[in-house]
């Protein structure tokens, strides 16, 4: 008899951050409770102090499941929601997900899966956006499209790979113990952060299209214009804690903001050939907008030029204007990578 063919699949511990998450938080849940995973699962859901429904939702999902904890957040932050849950639970794969997130079916069989044949620390896959009204589809298609988020794999697809970081992870619990969980100094871009300790500490990082999450836009221009500004904060941040991280993608937005600023200012003072530079962008989002709208409804598809400018300036000024007090601030807290016993051999 192979024992080994015989021995039930390691359990796993769902951690969910959520702050003011009413319109999605049952669906979130449900998507992890159906996954017929045959090893044992918990949830746990860390609650932020949300001003909606949220607290009431989950107190039900609670007595619905006896699958379903909570634990309290105070503090509201993401990072900190983490590493409350992941204290709080206790099995060896971690699976992250978001409170505006739903798992795929067979997702979590197949991180687990993915996590034996690699050897990886940390598996994830595709962010796919998709939208319950023609806003958030405008949202979702720029979000999946090049001419929105350029070539990242975790937005748009790719081959299966060893990966930088990944969209929010199924993780060994050794792993992210070794490293001590996520920083908490890390408001937005915690998990690269964690991923680039985890790199550093020779361990892999693997990026796979057969994981796939669905995500929820945000519902207006000023919540995607404040997501993509703290975005582009972020980003400076972790540009300035790790020298050589940038590239030209990231690049890209706050390159636009500056020369659509200054054709704007040229052609008003100067000559009207400065607003080419400006007029030239309108015409390639709207351009752009074309192929990924294809399939939408007219009233989704007008609203892409919109998703795409909004997520583009916003992302670029947050860029721009990330102050350096943030980044010494985050540096301080620096967390050097923990080796393990088998890399310090």
């Amino acid at each position: 008899m192979n024992a080994k063919s015989e021995a039930p699949p390691p359990a796993v511990s769902v951690i969910m951050p959520v702050l003011n998450e009413e319109r999605h938080l049952r669906e979130a849940v449900h998507a992890i409770l159906r996954q017929e995973y045959a090893g044992e699962m918990e949830v746990v859901v860390a609650l932020g102090p949300s001003t909606d429904r949220t607290d009431e939702i989950a107190a039900e999902l609670v007595r619905e499941d006896p699958r379903v904890h909570t634990v309290p957040n105070p503090t509201g932050r993401t990072p900190a929601a983490l590493n409350a849950a992941i204290k709080a639970s206790r099995h060896p794969i971690v699976v992250r997900v978001d409170g505006h997130a739903a798992l795929s079916p067979g997702y979590i069989t197949t991180a687990v899966r993915l996590l034996e044949e690699t050897g990886a620390m940390n598996v994830g896959g595709i962010m796919h956006a998709e939208g319950q009204n023609d806003w958030e589809h405008a949202v979702a298609a720029a979000m999946t499209s090049k001419i929105g988020v350029g070539n990242a794999a975790f937005h748009t697809g790719g081959a299966a790979q060893q990966a930088e970081t990944v969209y929010l992870g199924v993780f060994r619990r050794e792993a992210l113990e070794q490293q001590g969980g996520y920083n908490e100094e890390f408001i937005r871009a915690q998990d690269w952060e964690l991923n680039f300790r985890i790199r550093e500490a020779g361990g892999l990082i693997w990026f796979s299209p057969e994981l796939k999450v669905s995500y929820r836009p945000r519902p207006s221009v000023k919540a995607l214009a404040k997501q993509y500004k703290d975005y582009g904060r972020w980003r400076h941040v972790v540009a300035r804690y790790h020298e050589g991280s940038i590239n030209l993608r990231y690049l890209a937005p706050p390159t636009a903001v500056c020369a659509i600023a200054a054709g704007i200012v040229v052609g008003a003072v100067l000559t009207p050939w400065g607003f080419v530079i400006p007029g030239g962008y309108l015409a390639a989002i709207v351009a752009g907008s074309v192929p990924a709208g294809k399939g939408l409804p007219l009233k989704a598809r007008l609203q892409i030029p919109v998703a795409l400018a909004t997520m583009h300036m916003s992302w670029g000024w947050g860029f721009l204007t990330s102050p350096r007090s943030l980044a010494k601030k985050v540096i301080a807290s620096r967390r050097p990578a923990v080796l393990g016993e088998t890399q310090e051999a």
